[in-house]
């Protein structure tokens, strides 16, 4: 009995963002999005007018468009936010978003927290083509237990934008786990995190990422390792206790087509493998896993899709999605203490120029100390680093 009453109160505590702490301090928006028809042809896809599920950590909320030409200078950005909250300015007002970002401010119910978020509308940038993970920031998170922690952001730096700033040059298309690591973190510095930028890389800085013990807490919840992870995508922070599988949704928006992906890399296994239950299997080593996927980021009924965990669990069966036009794996990744190039090119179906040409593609990129990491399958210890990576487009 003692035992459930902890896991109960570790439930609770583990729950992310604000949103399951003391009533009325509540203060996030949950979702934005434009109506009307008038503003569809804006857009490459009308999904693309939506934002849904946001994260408690984001302040950046863009809509990519055609272009900044025909923006409007009066848009009305609607707002879901949590109950009892005020935003400023009100949802559904006009607004004058062709010079930049808005600041939008949301306050709690009982009027004692804040948070502010930047509203702008870009344009679809031509796709990175070299990532040098030079570009990286500490960000300092707190939990909701009060706590401070500091871990490495990875972005990119996007064309300049006729009236914009430095900040709307940043790309945050770079997600880890990190966020869900630091739950059972306090006073953590960046490299205590599975995810974290070192200066040693093949040229310049590089990204490192190791698969971490998560002590008896992560035991209890059958959660026993995390692995170091970077993906192309977005990190759901709130589904980390109760869906982790839903927390990562993978890809981004690409008008052109890959073929061809290097980069470079060095690895070293962690030494004892264990399952979910910390069950020390002598017979099975771990392995890094570097994929890609290609994928329609519209269903038969126009609604958005994206990739999640659940359907990446299987490495072997994502042709079988029918959203899936290609995939590009690694077949090895041999351990080395020295820098080793890798490449890997993308095999699968046609993909339709006019859907590409619209935005009606994403791209997911994937990296991972270990291939059964969101299974809790792995070995404490395992090291991936990744460098110089070179996407190859379609001419």
């Amino acid at each position: 009995m003692k035992k459930f009453l902890i896991a109960i109160a570790l439930c609770c505590s583990m729950a992310s963002c604000i949103k399951d702490e003391a009533p009325n301090k509540e203060c996030d928006i949950e979702s934005a999005w434009i109506e009307g028809a008038e503003y569809e042809d804006l857009f490459y896809q009308t999904t693309e007018m939506r934002k849904e599920n946001i994260s408690s950590g984001d302040t950046y909320i863009i809509f990519t468009v055609k272009s900044m030409l025909s923006l409007p200078s009066q848009i009305p950005v609607n707002f879901k936010i949590t109950e009892g909250a005020t935003i400023e300015p009100a949802s559904g007002q006009p607004q004058d978003f062709t010079k930049g970002p808005l600041v939008y401010t949301v306050t709690s119910q009982d009027g004692q927290w804040e948070r502010t978020y930047n509203v702008l509308f870009r344009e679809a940038a031509m796709p990175v083509q070299l990532f040098s993970f030079e570009n990286v920031e500490v960000r300092t998170e707190t939990t909701i237990l009060g706590a401070e922690n500091q871990m490495d952001v990875f972005y990119e730096i996007l064309p300049p934008s006729e009236g914009g700033t430095e900040q709307d040059y940043k790309k945050y298309c770079w997600a880890s786990g990190n966020a869900g690591a630091a739950i059972l973190k306090s006073g953590a510095k960046p490299e205590d995190f599975p995810t974290y930028s070192i200066p040693d890389g093949k040229e310049g800085k590089a990204v490192c990422l190791t698969t971490q013990g998560t002590g008896a807490l992560g035991q209890l919840f059958k959660k026993p390792i995390a692995a170091g992870n970077l993906f192309l995508g977005e990190f759901v922070v709130e589904y980390v206790s109760s869906d982790p599988l839903k927390s990562t949704l993978f890809g981004v928006p690409n008008p052109k087509e890959p073929v061809r992906i290097t980069g470079w890399y060095k690895y070293k296994r962690g030494e004892k493998f264990t399952d979910m239950d910390m069950k020390e299997y002598t017979d099975r080593q771990d392995e890094a896993s570097i994929y890609a996927v290609y994928y329609r980021n519209c269903d038969e009924q126009g609604e958005r899709y994206v990739l999640d965990g659940y359907a990446v669990a299987d490495l072997d069966k994502l042709t079988d999605n029918p959203q899936i036009y290609k995939v590009a794996r690694v077949a090895s990744l041999p351990p080395t203490d020295t820098w080793q190039q890798w490449e890997m090119f993308f095999e699968g179906k046609d993909v339709p120029d006019d859907l590409v040409a619209t935005n009606g593609f994403n791209l997911a990129l994937v990296f991972s100390s270990s291939i059964n990491g969101a299974q809790f399958e792995g070995a404490v210890g395992s090291t991936l680093c990744i460098d110089e990576v070179e996407v190859f487009y379609e001419k």
